[in-house]
Order: C-alpha cells, then structure tokens, then sequence
C-alpha cells in the first residue's frame, strides 16, 4: 500500500491509501477519490515528505529488556497450549493429519515432529503452527 496526501481544488488536505500509483490515478480520473471535507472529486496528489525512519540499533539495556519480555511471551503461549491442547508428543504430524482429514475429532493439539514431518503438513495443506518451546520455570 501507498499513502498519498490528497488536495482537493478547495484546499482541503488528506490521506489516501492505494494499491500503487496508477490504482490512484484511476480512481482519480474515475471521479471516486473524494475530499472528506467538501466532497470535490477534483484532487491532485499534494506535496508530501517521504515518510523514512533511520535504522537505529538497540542499546545494549533495550536488547535486553526486549529479550526478557519475549521471553515472558514465550512463557505464557506455552501456558496457553498446555492448559487448552491435547498434548500428542512425537505423534504430532500423524494426529494433524488425522484431525485434517476428518478421521478422529476435531481439537487443539500440540507436540513434536521433526523438520521434514512439518514440511510434509505444510505440503498438505495442514494449518498448524510451530513455536519455539522455552522450559518451564519451574525446572
């Protein structure tokens, strides 16, 4: 998506959101581009500084901070699962398929499978999802 500012021939000023550039020229010469304001379709883009944010690494404190709240993240997801999910263990990948297929009830699971077992539910078109699983605190 593109973010023009768009003028209106009274002045008015605002945003519009387009696919590319020719998606607003079309819409512009098809008369839907409209000013919120006073309803003219007569509108141009209008001048605009490009929106550009520098790259800027994270102090050394910020790294770590962000590090232990993803780590609290992770922490409660794997509260979630456990406490809402059949836990399958190394029979991950046959269970999906079992559930996709319409074979067994339909649930929440969760376990393991290897790389190539993900790859094979992937190419099936298995929805799932794979998390990184931090231990538990109390280990």
């Amino acid at each position: 998506m593109i973010v023009f500012d768009v003028q209106c021939e009274s002045g008015h000023v605002f945003e519009g959101w387009f696919s590319s550039n020719d998606a607003f020229e079309g819409q512009r010469k098809a008369g839907v581009v409209a000013c919120p304001v006073c309803g003219s379709a007569k509108v141009e883009k209008a001048l605009m500084a490009p929106n550009v944010t520098p790259k800027k690494g994270l102090s050394p404190s910020e790294e770590k901070k962000a590090a232990e709240q993803a780590m609290k993240t992770l922490v409660k997801m794997r509260k979630a699962v456990e406490e809402n999910c059949d836990y399958v263990g190394g029979e991950f990948a046959e269970e999906a398929r079992k559930i996709h297929y319409g074979e067994t009830e339909s649930r929440n699971i969760y376990g393991e499978a290897s790389g190539e077992e993900a790859e094979a539910l992937t190419e099936e078109g298995i929805d799932f999802t794979q998390i990184p699983w931090v231990p538990n605190a109390d280990n």
